[in-house]
């Protein structure tokens, strides 16, 4: 099937295809809303059964019904981590077989924007700073899932890289800068894999002249996108991102999601029949869907679709392996081992197995492991590596222990399952689903209240929820209580009112995120043997349109504690008596999520006060930093190893056992920039400043910027010891017929064990230009080499590496000169380099 770009009214349409030809108007307007939250519209007669979408990138959920566990990976930044693309790619397939067992068609990943500052509430779920390292990621993830029939929805198109007022501000790009960084990674997964999906984004967008929401940017979906890149695939709305019906409609947009309502189903119709928007412009649409169900395997024989089965979905495929099957979990234990970065190593990593008596392991996150960011990203994965069995495992002639050293969060856990005390059925919460009278609906029994207490599936007529238990406080003294409901609520605490509200709210607690992290009333109760907080919750049903209707809450629970003074201390004394200690840092759900961004680059409580005295307490310790964004590591050059661990996902005890044995060569690198200090961040935030985010720094994007304005941050773009040494020997460049330069970098391992080495090459003009970065990084490649061997990496390094976007011809343009062609180890460890002239060829777009 062949496409058209969306063309705009005036312009002659095609001739719709066949299938799309023989549909009414109705039926081609329904195929443009989801009919559900997850799934599109069947239509029989032509056999396309729904397609059905899931959220990613760290593991496909599947639909909302969904209960089964996911594959859980570790985090896109950990994965990027590794710059390793067969990696990338093997991932890919795991995420392939995931939607296959679950029914999936289309993942909605990866996300491609860029990480412009280090505090973004998504930075975790971001690939890189670099648009080049983001590319040369995304594109093997997105192959390897398209070559198994799943689709890829790339993400957020473009300039959506702040969560603070995410649906509402206006992103400010002057066109160099969109064209050279910000939509480079959307080109090239277009260009070399042609993404079935893209999705638009909540943002409006204050570019090349034309300032609209992501969903109805004409400029950018049609001229761009589906024009000058020959884009055929699907331009989907992000949920609930589309305000209107003929603006998107007439700019590009092919698919709102999600569904029944919205603006399309409410008035589209209307529109065409008004003359608004042209039929052609429907057909169009149809037909991007038609090729997207026809990549899926959705489209075939007619079939009869029944009352009630107009959400069909794709079966699940058999014989997938399961998400704690062998070959998967060695997988997910391998990408987490190989994204671990050493941060600092005075020799005492690897350690070794046999002369291991006694390791303390230490840190909030030693004890629960911050896994994975919170958001549309969070899966439930079908098992947890707890670190303390895994040492134990790895380290059979030791003894492990585990202190906490003092809380880290500022709210209260989890209330526990087993301190839930349900009226007249032991343990658990009573929900009564109660009508606008109060009347009870439907009564159920819930077992946890872990995450939070979340009801869905609640009959039409359901106006609010009761929820009845009680909160066992066992121990003497004096205990928190923290309950965060969602919406107009009623609070009574052993019969007492403690908070009402009569705000009713709806579908925006979805898009900010707050039904995920709401304000929450705090309690201080005394405990004893016999005590229970008693209490009675009543909840609206929230209404958020196309994402359901449900009724939310959390329950938080924090029994007396010995403070962090005491922890603290218990931790310090443990690291003495002990051979070795593990000092797991990090932050945690309240820090790093979709739907906010974070405030602070310090690592949340007493953690570093615990850093510097376990490490004065045991000069063999190692620190392992559990976070997918950048912190302040004020001790990093004061103890004997620092490894940076990331967000690891399922595997996270095994993985670092293997970091710390050394059975894997932790070979990360970092994809961003590690600051020293905030005031030294070139983009400290992306908060917007009267509705408007100008991205002033240009071109100079993350590592660039740093260069740039001459500041030395922790640990440079691209860093990362790894456990084996390097000598660079050479470096040679010749150009080929298209313009593009192959480079051999040839390295010697100069250690005595197996290692894997990142070469990454750096371009930089011999005479400066203002207007381009110092150097930006050209191409990378990995490379193992046997103890004492020589290995050369060959590396392609693009035309485009070299253009530059001409803003008055509006067209790439190849800047004559001369450029040092670097190789090293990172963006300031460049070790050997040649001399290379700009390629000699004609200016103009590119493939």
């Amino acid at each position: 099937m062949t496409l058209t770009p969306a063309l705009p009214a005036e312009a002659d349409a095609p001739a719709p295809t066949p299938d799309v030809a023989r549909l009414s108007l109705t039926d081609k307007v329904r195929l443009l809303t989801g009919a559900t939250t997850w799934t599109l519209h069947a239509l029989g007669e032509i056999g396309l059964r729904s397609i059905t979408m899931s959220d990613g990138p760290i593991g496909v959920r599947g639909v909302d019904e969904d209960a089964t566990p996911s594959a859980q990976l570790p985090a896109p930044s950990a994965t990027a981590a590794t710059w390793d693309r067969d990696l990338l790619g093997r991932l890919g397939t795991v995420m392939a077989g995931e939607a296959r067992r679950k029914g999936v068609d289309v993942i909605l990943a990866p996300v491609v924007n860029l990480q412009r500052s280090p505090v973004g509430g998504r930075h975790f779920e971001c690939l890189s700073e670099d648009p080049l390292l983001t590319a040369g990621l995304a594109v093997p993830f997105i192959a390897a899932m398209q070559r198994e029939g799943i689709g890829a929805c790339v993400k957020h198109f473009v300039g959506n890289e702040t969560e603070t007022d995410r649906t509402e501000y206006h992103s400010v790009i002057d066109e160099r800068t969109l064209r050279e960084v910000y939509l480079a990674p959307f080109e090239s997964v277009i260009r070399e894999t042609g993404a079935w999906s893209i999705m638009a984004a909540y943002n409006e967008i204050e570019v090349l002249g034309e300032d609209s929401p992501a969903t109805a940017h004409r400029t950018l979906l049609t001229d761009l996108l589906k024009r000058e890149w020959d884009y055929d695939g699907v331009v989907v709305s992000d949920w609930l991102a589309t305000k209107s019906a003929v603006e998107p409609a007439l700019a590009g947009l092919d698919l709102v999601m999600p569904g029944p309502g919205g603006p399309w189903d409410d008035d589209l119709l209307a529109a065409v029949e008004r003359g608004d928007v042209p039929e052609s412009v429907i057909d169009e649409k149809v037909e991007r869907i038609l090729l997207l169900a026809e990549r899926v395997g959705a489209l075939g024989t007619p079939f009869e679709v029944r009352e009630g089965d107009g959400a069909r979905v794709r079966e699940r495929d058999a014989g997938i392996p399961e998400p704690d099957s062998a070959a998967v979990r060695d997988l997910l234990r391998e990408a987490a081992a190989r994204s671990t970065v050493v941060l600092r190593n005075e020799g005492l990593l690897p350690l070794d197995p046999s002369t291991v008596g006694s390791i303390a392991l230490i840190g909030a996150n030693a004890v629960k492991p911050f896994v994975q960011g919170g958001g549309s990203a969070h899966v439930d994965a079908p098992l947890l590596s707890d670190p303390l069995e895994a040492l134990a495992a790895a380290f059979p002639r030791a003894v492990v222990t585990r202190h906490r050293g003092g809380s880290t969060s500022s709210g209260a856990p989890e209330v526990e399952d087993a301190a839930l005390i349900a009226p007249d059925s032991g343990c658990g919460i009573l929900a009564e689903v109660l009508d606008a009278r109060g009347a009870v609906l439907e009564t159920r029994v819930l077992a946890s209240a872990q995450g939070s207490v979340w009801l869905t599936g609640l009959p039409a007529t359901a106006a609010s929820v009761r929820l009845t238990t009680a909160i066992a406080l066992t121990a003497q003294g004096e205990h928190l209580v923290e309950i965060a409901p969602v919406g107009a609520h009623d609070i009574m605490v052993d019969g007492e009112r403690v908070s009402h509200s009569d705000h009713v709210v709806g579908a925006e607690v979805v898009l900010d995120s707050s039904y995920a992290n709401p304000e929450a009333v705090t309690l201080r109760v005394q405990g004893g043997e016999d005590a229970a907080a008693r209490l009675r919750i009543e909840l609206q049903v929230v209404d958020a349109r196309a994402f359901g209707r449900f009724a939310r809450a959390h329950l938080r629970h924090l029994a007396p504690e010995a403070g962090a003074d005491a922890e603290i201390a218990e931790a310090v004394a443990a690291a003495a008596a002990a051979d070795v200690a593990v000092v797991i840092v990090g932050t945690n759900p309240e820090t790093e999520s979709e739907g906010w961004d974070r405030p602070t680059l310090d690592l949340p409580g007493r953690q570093n006060e615990l850093v510097r005295r376990v490490a004065e307490a045991n000069p063999h310790t190692v620190v392992v930093v559990n976070a997918g964004a950048p912190v302040l590591l004020p001790w990093l050059d004061e103890v004997a190893s620092v490894l940076w661990w990331w967000l690891p996902g399922q595997e996270a005890g095994t993985s670092l056992a293997d970091v710390l044995t050394g059975t894997t060569e932790p070979s990360g690198r970092l994809p961003w920039t590690l600051p020293a200090h905030t005031a030294d961040v070139p983009v400290p935030d992306g908060i917007p400043v009267d509705g408007r985010i100008v991205y002033a720094e240009g071109v100079d994007v993350g590592h660039r910027g740093w260069d740039r304005l001459g500041r030395t941050p922790a640990r440079e773009f691209g860093f990362g010891l790894g456990y084996a040494s390097w000598a660079y020997e050479a470096v040679s460049a010749a150009s080929a017929a298209d313009g593009s330069l192959e480079v051999d970098v040839t390295v010697t391992n100069t250690s005595e064990r197996q290692g894997r080495e990142v070469v990454q090459l750096y371009l930089e003009p011999v005479e400066a230009d203002a207007a381009r970065p110092l150097r930006w990084l050209a191409g990378f490649a990995t490379l193992d080499v046997a103890p004492g061997a020589q290995g050369t990496a060959r590396i392609t390094v693009p035309l485009r590496s070299f253009q530059t976007w001409d803003t008055e011809a509006h067209a790439w343009a190849t800047p004559h000169g001369t450029y040092l062609v670097h190789a090293g180890r990172s963006s300031r460890d460049l070790r050997v380099s040649a001399t290379v002239t700009a390629p000699q060829v004609g200016d103009g777009p590119t493939p």
